[in-house]
């Protein structure tokens, strides 16, 4: 069987997969597991065999022309190079991990036939974006993975925090999703054509005449798909859907699609310099900005929503000093540790008895309850604070080297200041990212909350998949040495300068927030029983109270009271209260965009009703009082009928006779 073959496969079983398993979701009940496992299991194997086959030799491109347009063409078109054979083997262990653990994690659940189905859809949509070669099919993956998250993100329907995060999700992806349409007709009509290959021959001869403008119209598009600022508000929200979605979205599909996108596309964006400089600033922005607010998050999941959409910052960050190939390891080193996070995660909200949400400060005892995700947790924690020989710490030195190359002036692949803002921001984020990563098992492992109520052991096929996870999460970073053969020849080797500072800054991060973890820990066991409201520190996460009420009667009571020995509020002080809603930017939102909308709907509302409808209202009116004028006068008495006529020939022969004497 051909690499072309074998490369078509990939994307097709999880799509087959999908229909059939809602085809016989109702009528065939037993088969909805086999059919949400095997079809992606497979392709994983067949993603891996197109990568060894690939090599990271020349790319395999094939393609066929998909419907004649008249114009430019639209092709059925594979281009397979080093990035996508690996970025298509990551998809496939994730989303094949997913539907695994979703096996134990739902198996009590009636809509999960749907469920499985839509995870294998949009595993099936991820690999179509990354192994195609033809702009508008990628664009068709693209959009299916944003109705398949809207549906996913919305799996608890019943719960309002489900309805409305799946349209948040869905409209703020949508309003990135228009300018990178544009974007993408623009790079066509510069180009000649939608075939990859095609667009990078033209821009690499100068052929594009709005390089500027393309690339940030496309900025816009892969800032909604990959969570950057500032349309990345929808992704903390998105935790209310099932925990192994958040996973898969995290991972491997949807938020990775940007920063695959711009990998694949990256000389576009190379060719306008402020476009560049533009990507900079907002991965800076978005790293720094992620990190604060994942210091003062109290839920589990939304601190590694914050912590993903910081990562995503590092690869874009990369991307803006030139690097795809920082930028992809990462991207895989990523992949591996976040997955592990967010189904680790699970594990511990399973063991708490919650659908979706999980709050640090009413954790008790969970390292001996759940051992397995203890130690994997811990694992991965580890390689996302990027402590060697973790995997996180190879990625992201290599994103920081690559930055301290270009702003030291080793390159002219990017403008210098791109490099110094990548640099900065990077090594600020290392300490923000040890931070609340400490906090996180501090608070998870070590805490002192209400003990929640034990809901038995895990299923096997949950705790097995932490363990294969944890394996690249702990060995994947040493693979640097063979993978320059997939990233154009990149040297991926730790550089001494940034790895010491990474490092030294991610442990003074790590031993900052435990010495300040012992100390708001000692001064809470100060305070006497029932007098914790009454701490100067109590009432700096009251701002999350909203966001886990619902939850809170799973922790043993309904009424939230913050943990005073949390430090992240005393590392933030007077910062926490605003870190904890995102910096009030959905507050920004709802004055710029949310209230004028409202606003010109009422007076259109207002217009229809009161202007519009009034003539339509009047226009109808008086036939209806001339109607009844003219009914009331059919009274049906003859001598009424006759009087009314004598009259009426008094009055003419009068008119007559004054006319005539006019006259």
């Amino acid at each position: 069987m051909t690499t072309t073959t074998l490369a078509v496969l990939v994307p097709l079983l999880p799509f087959l997969g999908a229909a059939a398993g809602l085809l016989l979701g109702r009528t065939a009940p037993g088969f909805v597991r086999p059919l949400a496992v095997l079809p992606t299991l497979t392709a994983l194997v067949l993603a891996v065999l197109v990568a060894v086959r690939q090599g990271g030799n020349q790319a395999v491109d094939a393609a066929t022309e998909l419907t004649p347009t008249g114009s430019i063409p639209i092709e059925l078109a594979l281009h397979i190079d080093g990035f996508a054979a690996l970025v298509a083997v990551l998809v496939g262990l994730v989303a094949s991990c997913v539907q695994i653990y979703s096996t134990g994690y739902l198996r009590d659940d009636p809509r999960y036939p749907s469920y499985a189905a839509l995870v294998s859809l949009f595993t099936s949509a991820m690999l179509l974006v990354v192994y195609s070669g033809d702009l508008i099919v990628l664009l068709v993956g693209w959009e299916i993975m944003g109705i398949c998250s809207y549906f996913l993100v919305g799996h608890y329907w019943e719960t309002p925090e489900a309805r409305a995060a799946s349209i948040k999700a869905f409209l703020v992806t949508k309003l990135g999703d228009v300018p990178f349409l544009i974007g993408l007709f623009a790079l066509a009509t510069d180009a000649g054509s939608f075939r990859i290959t095609k667009v990078l021959g033209t821009v690499a001869s100068g052929g594009l005449d709005h390089p500027t403008l393309i690339a940030l119209l496309l900025l816009a598009g892969v800032a909604g798909k990959s969570a950057q600022f500032p349309l990345h508000t929808w992704l903390p929200d998105a935790m209310a859907g099932p925990t192994p979605v958040s996973a898969l979205i995290h991972a491997a599909t949807m938020v990775a699609a940007g920063v695959y996108f711009i990998a694949r596309l990256l000389p576009v964006f190379q060719a306008s310099s402020a476009a560049m400089v533009v990507l900079a600033v907002m991965a800076a922005v978005t790293m720094a900005g992620s990190g604060l607010a994942a210091l003062a998050q109290d839920d589990i999941k939304r601190v590694l929503a914050y912590s993903t959409i910081g990562q995503l910052g590092y690869m874009t960050g990369a991307l803006a000093v030139g690097d795809r190939g920082a930028a992809v390891f990462h991207l895989l080193s990523h992949g591996a540790f976040k997955a592990l996070l967010f189904l680790a995660a699970g594990v511990i909200i399973h063991a708490s008895g919650t659908n979706s949400l999980a709050a640090m400060s009413r954790m008790k005892d969970l390292r001996t309850r759940v051992p397995d995700a203890y130690w994997t947790m811990t694992v991965a924690l580890l390689a996302l604070t990027a402590i060697p020989p973790f995997s996180g710490f190879f990625s992201k030195e290599a994103v920081l080297g690559a930055a301290e190359h270009v702003a030291t002036g080793h390159t002219e692949h990017a403008p210098g200041a791109a490099g110094w803002i990548v640099l900065v921001a990077g090594l600020v984020s290392a300490v923000l990212t040890a931070a609340y990563a400490t906090r996180l098992w501090l608070l998870a492992f070590r805490g002192q909350g209400v003990e929640a109520p034990d809901h038995g052991r895990q299923p096997l096929t949950m705790t097995v998949v932490l363990w294969v996870l944890a394996v690249p999460s702990l060995a994947f970073g040493l693979a640097y040495g063979p993978l320059p053969d997939w990233f154009d020849g990149r040297d991926l080797t730790p550089v001494l300068t940034t790895s010491v500072l990474g490092t030294g800054l991610a442990l003074v991060g790590v031993i900052v927030t435990y010495g300040a973890w012992k100390h708001t820990s000692a001064m809470a066991a100060q305070i006497p029983v029932g007098a914790v409201a009454a701490h100067p520190d109590a009432d700096a996460g009251l701002v999350e109270a909203e966001a886990i009420a619902s939850h809170a009667p799973a922790y043993g009571d309904a009424a939230y009271t913050p943990d005073p020995a949390d430090p992240g509020r005393l590392l933030l002080g007077p910062l926490h209260r605003h870190a904890a809603v995102g910096f009030h930017l959905d507050a920004v939102y709802t004055a710029l965009f949310v209230r004028p909308v409202q606003a010109g709907a009422a007076l259109v509302r207002f217009l229809d009703r009161e202007v519009v409808d009034t003539y339509v209202r009047g226009a109808g009116a008086l036939p209806r009082w001339l109607g009844e004028a003219v009914r009331r006068a059919q009274t049906g008495n003859l001598q009424t009928y006759v009087s009314a006529l004598l009259a009426g020939t008094v009055v003419l022969v009068v008119a007559a006779l004054l006319v005539a004497t006019g006259a």
